[in-house]
């Protein structure tokens, strides 16, 4: 079965292209068994094979660019130390071929289970992943790619608006300008550059025996405004959980302002796009807005 088609431009994937891809480039593993990983994931398709790897195939040619990043800079932070969740890593590294335009990879499976919308919100997970913020944000940025948040939230101030007003009857669009609104008010980030994952998303979180254990898909990481990993307060928690999960980072109420703000524009521009195509992003895009709103 092909990947489904969320994109313009989203490249035809299956099982048979990805084994002929191994066989031209990995033999070693091409005879492995291969099954697509489901998910509602965006950006990459990803298939689990044999019981060690996964292979990972950016859905556009023009993110390839994010999976490079990753083979660049997962082993370095890894090396860097001190984070407190697993993270993704890569084992080789593909090239085009066989009809596949783009390079994919092969990485080691990360055992765990992708949790429910909201399946993490309680105070001691909050806690959890706020000590991963800040262990990740303590790494050295210096050399690091541009990462979310360099891009001032001004800059997204039509496209935001433009969405705001193509859901009128979907959502409180007087509220949402008014949310926005205060988040460009409050945006006077000082400019100093820390790590950030730049995607605190559920679909990117593992958990194994009910614990938070994993952080998945560092394509958008890069350096950048730490307020931009305060999405978790409303992507993933609410009530106790989102407190303690802003009590550990402290930020400042601008911190506070940018981070709802990014929240918001991240629901906002994503629930249009897959209203039609990714019908449970689209509800999660929609769930991420009344989050921001509320």
């Amino acid at each position: 079965m092909t990947t489904p088609r969320m994109h313009a431009d989203q490249l035809e994937i299956d099982a048979a292209l990805v084994r002929r891809l191994l066989a031209a480039q990995f033999p070693q593993w091409a005879g492995l068994a291969l099954r697509r990983v489901r998910s509602a994931g965006t950006v990459n398709a990803v298939y689990r094979l044999g019981d060690e790897l996964s292979v990972r195939l950016p859905l556009v040619p023009e993110w390839a660019g994010d999976l490079e990043s990753e083979l660049e800079w997962l082993p370095r932070l890894a090396d860097g130390g001190g984070l407190p969740l697993e993270i993704p890593e890569p084992v080789a590294a593909g090239e085009p071929g066989e009809g596949y335009p783009a390079r994919w990879a092969v990485y080691r499976w990360l055992d765990g289970v992708t949790p429910e919308w909201r399946g993490l919100d309680d105070p001691r997970t909050a806690g959890r992943l706020a000590e991963f913020v800040r262990a990740l944000r303590d790494l050295d940025p210096g050399g690091a790619p541009e990462g979310k948040g360099q891009r001032l939230l001004a800059a997204d101030d039509d496209a935001v608006r433009e969405a705001i007003a193509s859901l009128a009857g979907t959502v409180d669009t007087a509220a949402a300008t008014a949310v926005w609104t205060d988040a460009l008010a409050a945006e006077v980030w000082d400019g100093e550059r820390v790590w950030v994952h730049g995607d605190l998303l559920h679909l990117n979180l593992l958990t194994r025996g009910g614990e938070l254990s994993a952080v998945l898909d560092f394509g958008s990481a890069g350096a950048g405004d730490g307020a931009y990993d305060l999405l978790p307060a409303w992507t993933l928690f609410t009530g106790a959980a989102r407190e303690a999960f802003r009590a550990e980072l402290a930020p400042d109420d601008a911190a506070w302002a940018r981070g709802r703000g990014y929240a918001l524009a991240k629901g906002l521009i994503a629930l249009p796009y897959y209203r039609e195509t990714n019908p449970v992003f689209a509800a999660f895009a929609r769930e991420v807005i009344d989050a921001s709103l509320a």
